[in-house]
């Protein structure tokens, strides 16, 4: 664990270092489990941080640091968005299904960026960063909630693909990092 404020025990589980959106703890049931920082530096192995867990001080020659210039509003990502926007068809969701979008960031030496979502949540042991859109287009939306799911900032490539989820339908984009600490990610995950 770094410095920042380290996970604490409750019954039955650990605190994540972030609180909900109602600012709440969460109490982790099954935490996971940090990788030494070494397993980092082979792409044939999968690695895992935990919230404010150790990392290489950079991975595939881009930094792992804290992304603190981070947008803090609704237009700061809209505007992050317009720097380097992609083509996409019209996203047309089935009839009942809420609109989602995420990213799959592929890092230079092959390996794919998951995230475990707390306590499984929506039965998932682990998924590519994703959220609901609201409030914002569906490129900043698959950007801010990278963010607060991974701790990462990417950069989106392309569309990549549309899937009918139980009831979501998520676009994906194809996204590169360009910095940011998986160790900083939200509470979510």
């Amino acid at each position: 664990m770094s410095a920042k404020s380290a996970p604490t025990s409750a019954a039955g589980g650990t605190i994540h270092p972030r609180r909900n959106d109602q600012n709440q703890p969460v109490v982790l049931l099954n935490p996971s489990q940090p990788t030494d920082v070494a397993v980092w530096e082979n792409p044939q192995s999968l690695a895992q941080v935990v919230p404010d867990g150790p990392m290489p001080s950079a991975l595939n020659g881009i930094a792992v640091a804290p992304w603190t210039a981070h947008p803090t509003t609704a237009q700061g990502w809209e505007d992050l968005v317009a720097r380097h926007p992609v083509e996409e068809p019209a996203l047309v969701a089935p009839a009942g299904f809420k609109r989602a979008a995420g990213t799959v960031i592929r890092e230079p030496d092959g390996r794919v960026w998951l995230v475990a979502p707390s306590n499984a949540f929506g039965g998932y042991q682990a998924t590519f960063p994703k959220g609901t859109i609201e409030n914002l287009s569906a490129q900043a939306t698959a950007i801010r909630e990278t963010w607060e799911e991974s701790g990462l900032h990417v950069r989106l490539l392309g569309h990549l693909i549309d899937v009918k989820r139980s009831q979501s339908f998520t676009r994906y984009y194809l996204a590169q990092r360009l910095g940011g600490h998986p160790g900083d990610m939200g509470w979510e995950s």
